[in-house]
Order: structure tokens, then sequence, then C-alpha cells
């Protein structure tokens, strides 16, 4: 589950250069994904350049301690490898690999309404967050309050239909 980037077409943002990693070119990166190593699955990677996404070919990445390091092709030694400090990784869409039953990418749950059995409309999905027990559904309303609704599903998640673009929870109006 992951935030989206776009020009022109939608690119999923699923990591970030974070540094360098020795001499030979390669790079440390932040991974958005869960878990980490997952960021390794998606080929090619997007590097946005002058406000474009540019393919970049991956030549080789693994998991080191706390991060993922990755060697782009092409990238050979310190130098080069530090222009890429800071640059955002991206995929597109079509990338993602298919999700099993009741479950979703945050990307697709983001802007969903978000409705009690009661018929309440708490407002919209703007973003989730982890908080380490679970994750939590961040909701606006129109008016700009911010309701919390925890992502339990069968629990505080009733029934999530992309299509209608609802979420149905089991949540107090007043809590």
């Amino acid at each position: 589950m992951n935030s989206a980037d776009s020009n022109g077409d939608e690119n999923i943002i699923v990591g970030k250069i974070s540094g360098v990693y020795g001499i030979k070119g390669w790079v440390k990166v932040y991974s958005y994904t869960d878990p980490r190593e997952e960021i390794s699955q998606y080929s090619p990677w997007y590097f946005k350049q002058n406000g474009i996404w540019k393919a970049v070919k991956i030549e080789a990445c693994k998991p080191q301690a706390k991060t993922v390091i990755a060697k782009i092709d092409g990238c050979d030694d310190r130098d080069a490898a530090m222009l890429f400090s800071g640059t955002e990784v991206s995929i597109k869409p079509e990338q993602l690999s298919p999700l099993g039953e009741g479950k979703f990418y945050w990307r697709d749950l983001i802007g969903l309404r978000v409705r009690n059995q009661q018929d309440f409309d708490f407002g919209t999905v703007k973003s989730l967050m982890e908080t380490g027990a679970n994750d939590v559904l961040v909701v606006k309303s129109g008016e700009g309050k911010e309701t919390l609704i925890p992502w339990t599903m069968d629990q505080a998640i009733l029934h999530v239909n992309l299509e209608d673009g609802l979420i149905l929870v089991d949540w107090d109006s007043d809590f």
C-alpha cells in the first residue's frame, strides 16, 4: 500500500534513494514496500528527472541491515551514485502484484467514502498510518473533522467496495 505521484500517468512511489553504499556505484534505498525487500521484485524502476519519469534498469538489489541497496545500471562509482541521492523510486501501476480477496493497496483506499451501519457519513479517506498494532484510516469530513478508524477487518472495517467507492464500518459517529 503506497502513495502515488504522476506525470500524465500515475506512478506509484515505492521508495527513495537515501544515500550511497560503498565505492562501486551502489545506492541505499529507503523502501516503502512491506516487506521492504519487495522493492527488488519490480523492474524497471522509474526516477523523475526534469519532471519526467524515466525507466532505470537495476543490475542488483538486496537487503542490507535496515535498508535495501541497489546497483543502478551504468552507475559505477561513488560520485555517480551520489547524483541519485534524494531521488524518489516509482513503478507503474501495472507492475503491482494482484492482491488476494480482502486485501487492498493503500492507494486504492484514498478518496473512498466511509459510512457506518446507521448510514452516518464520516467523510473520505485522506490517508492511512501505521501505528504498530494495526494500520489506521484517517478520514476527513467536509467540515474538516478528522476521524481515526483502526484497519481491523471484520471488526471496525466491515466491507470495502472499490467499485462503489465506499467503506462500511462498525464505528460510532460520536467516537
